[in-house]
């Protein structure tokens, strides 16, 4: 069964950066949109990036103009650059397919998750 190993997280300053990556040991050619999700403790998951199969992207307000995500195909990986960083960024960050547009909380998912990739913030 294919599945999501999400890595690169760490410890950052506030304003640094971090680039994340997502890879599925599957395809992810027909996955129409794939999103990036976070989890702060206590906090619901909520999803702040999403890109579609031809390019498209949407941002949460709460990350647009710091993050960008992008997909290549060929290695069925999905990175968000993380710039600007903030304490509020600290999350575990997952990737996954979204059941429906937009950003936000309450989102349904097509596939399992994976183990998830711990990004702090703080100095």
């Amino acid at each position: 069964q294919a599945q999501w190993v999400e890595s690169g997280g760490g410890l950052a300053q506030p304003g640094g950066s971090l680039r994340l990556s997502c890879a599925r040991s599957g395809s992810i050619f027909d996955i129409a949109a794939i999103g990036w999700f976070r989890q702060a403790p206590g906090k619901e998951r909520e999803l702040v990036a999403v890109i579609t199969n031809s390019g498209g992207t949407n941002y949460a307000d709460s990350v647009q103009g710091r993050f960008t995500i992008s997909r290549d195909n060929a290695q069925n990986t999905v990175y968000p650059q993380m710039n600007s960083l903030k304490p509020e960024d600290t999350a575990v960050y997952y990737c996954n397919a979204p059941s429906r547009p937009g950003t936000g909380y309450g989102f349904q998912v097509f596939f399992g998750w994976g183990q998830g990739t711990q990004v702090t913030v703080s100095s």
